[in-house]
């Protein structure tokens, strides 16, 4: 007569088997909760809708920031809510939006982004500091051109960004007593690039007067170092003057905040 207890002992270590075996593969199968990966940094898209709303998501995208569509409450919202830059047409509500934008504690020292506008209406809003342009209509290429270019301003990484692009208003006095006016592309603490319809000459010594945010009007002497066919020059900062100390000190103060 056959002795059970081999059968008793496989069945026992038949159900082991069975029990470890859907343990595995429960362990296998089960979803894994990943953490979210957080974006490296938020810009409010305001009141953007159609192609250019979805051209500049993907652009910034690319570089790990977030566009947040911010509609109707947009000065409201800049005053509670901490971004890192925004994108505002150049318009009837862009002054309310940017001086909600700079009168923020959380917001003051964001990266603004205009779109559209000619060159006199961009320095209509040049005391906050616009940022850089975007072309109306907004073109992909282009967009990405200019995200690519500003993107490590928005991510605070400035040990890799040495000039600031910002657009303000710029007096220009030559020695020989002509006076014009400019606006700015970037300054650092070195010099800086300008716009302008007039002429200007390669080693020219000229004066420069701006003021920046915070940063009250003066007046710095500088030298013409390189021109361009398309009305953009750059100077250099006569680095004797003791006036580009204080511009150094807002330039520091700004890329630490």
């Amino acid at each position: 007569m056959p002795n059970p207890a081999p059968h008793a002992r496989i069945g026992l270590r038949e159900d082991s088997a069975t029990f470890v075996m859907d343990n595995a593969l429960g362990s296998t199968l089960a979803p894994i909760a990943l953490p979210k990966k957080k974006a490296a940094a938020r810009i409010a898209l305001i009141d953007l809708q159609g192609s250019s709303q979805t051209i500049l998501t993907e652009c910034f995208r690319q570089f790990g920031i977030e566009a947040v569509m911010v509609s109707g409450n947009a000065a409201e919202r800049l005053c509670k809510e901490k971004f890192e830059a925004c994108v505002v047409k150049l318009g009837p509500t862009a002054q309310a939006v940017m001086e909600a934008a700079r009168t923020s504690p959380s917001n003051s020292r964001m990266v603004i982004y205009g779109i559209g506008g000619s060159a006199q209406e961009t320095m209509r809003y040049s005391k906050y500091g616009i940022n850089a342009i975007f072309q109306d209509p907004v073109e992909r290429s282009a967009a990405l051109k200019l995200v690519r270019a500003t993107n490590t301003l928005v991510l605070h990484e400035f040990r890799r960004y040495v000039r600031i692009p910002v657009i303000t208003e710029v007096t220009v006095q030559v020695n020989d007593a002509r006076k014009f006016a400019a606006s700015s592309i970037e300054v650092s603490s070195g010099g800086m690039s300008l716009r302008t319809i007039e002429t200007v000459g390669t080693g020219e010594q000229v004066e420069v007067s701006f003021a920046l945010l915070t940063l009250p009007r003066l007046w710095i002497r500088s030298t013409v170092t390189w021109k361009k066919p398309k009305h953009s020059f750059g100077v250099r900062f006569d680095p004797t003057d003791e006036r580009r100390r204080k511009l150094k000190e807002w330039i520091d103060a700004y890329l630490e905040s």
